[in-house]
């Protein structure tokens, strides 16, 4: 099992996932109950070069980064109940998949999982994301684990 305590900032989550930049879309994780449920954030900084071109003149942060912002914070939830023989998560699907707001540049968004199944090679969460209250996005995400 990772020895993070929560709440934590990126590098307890850099002790928790193997992804680092450019992609790592967890800035910190609020609180966390290993295996079960997790609230975590994501910083989108202004300064990133995806808005160069999604879009230019009218930047919005990119759906598909939303849901791999929720998938790194359930496998954050996950990997902190793991033992060190698993070492990666990888997302394997989403259903029911939704957006609802749109993600600016300077934005905050809180990341929320809820593992609805799990085992020692798959998962199932049920995931949100959301700023000032209202939801972004959603979905149920599936995962597996390799060693």
């Amino acid at each position: 099992m990772a020895n993070v305590g929560f709440p934590c900032e990126r590098d307890g989550v850099e002790q928790l996932l193997p992804h680092r930049d450019p992609f790592l879309w967890v800035s910190r994780v609020l609180s966390c109950e290993p295996g079960e449920h997790i609230e975590a954030q994501l910083d989108v900084r202004p300064d990133l070069p995806i808005f160069e071109g999604h879009f230019p003149g009218h930047p919005v942060f990119p759906g598909v980064l939303i849901m791999e912002a929720l998938a790194q914070a359930a496998c954050c939830c996950l990997m902190a109940a793991q033992d060190e023989t698993v070492a990666l998560g990888y997302l394997a699907g989403i259903d029911k998949a939704r957006f609802r707001e749109t993600v600016l540049p300077g934005d905050t968004i809180d990341l929320e999982a809820t593992i609805v199944q799990a085992n020692s090679r798959f998962c199932k969460a049920e995931v949100r994301a959301s700023k000032d209250g209202k939801t972004v996005a959603e979905a149920i995400q599936r995962y597996f684990f390799a060693a």
